[in-house]
């Protein structure tokens, strides 16, 4: 695969994760957002602010800049929420997605083999991605599993709904 595939093929492999987040938050009451199953869990909203702001703070001058910026305060990005609304929540959501976009759209080819930093360790740009695909695609699954817990009895399937196999 070349350096232009790889990035097509990602931007489509990331653009099926905010997808499939996007039809998991459609199907939610708007205090699902904020619902926690323990003191130690995360809430979606919380999910959705760890990831935007680990977007922002990966892909914020991607090529130039460490990947953890010194603004970002990831412990604040646990914490339960009291001041925000699913407006706000949403708002992040995006605000990640359109960073994250517009960096990996402004690649070249010739920028895959480029070293960039995370935490002061050296990454390929490629290597960068594939992190950041793995991490990104492991919250987007905690938030479909909350959100379809929380949907219950009216969840809409995202995949081949049960029973479909055959027809797929």
């Amino acid at each position: 695969m070349d350096g232009k595939n790889y990035l097509n093929n990602v931007l489509k492999e990331f653009g099926k994760l905010k997808d499939l987040g996007d039809r998991s938050l459609a199907q939610i009451k708007d205090e699902d957002f904020f619902w926690q199953p323990s003191e130690d869990s995360n809430s979606i909203a919380i999910i959705i602010r760890h990831i935007s702001g680990n977007m922002h703070s990966r892909w914020t001058d991607f090529l130039t800049t460490d990947g953890e910026k010194e603004s970002r305060k990831r412990d604040e990005e646990f914490e339960r929420l009291f001041y925000t609304d699913k407006d706000d929540i949403l708002s992040r959501w995006e605000s990640g997605w359109k960073c994250l976009f517009g960096a990996i759209e402004s690649l070249t080819p010739e920028d895959l083999g480029k070293t960039v930093y995370i935490r002061s360790e050296a990454h390929t740009v490629i290597e960068a991605i594939n992190r950041q695909l793995t991490h990104i695609g492991y919250h987007i699954g905690q938030i479909v599993y909350l959100a379809k817990y929380r949907g219950r009895a009216g969840w809409g399937s995202l995949s081949i709904p049960r029973p479909g196999e055959k027809k797929f």
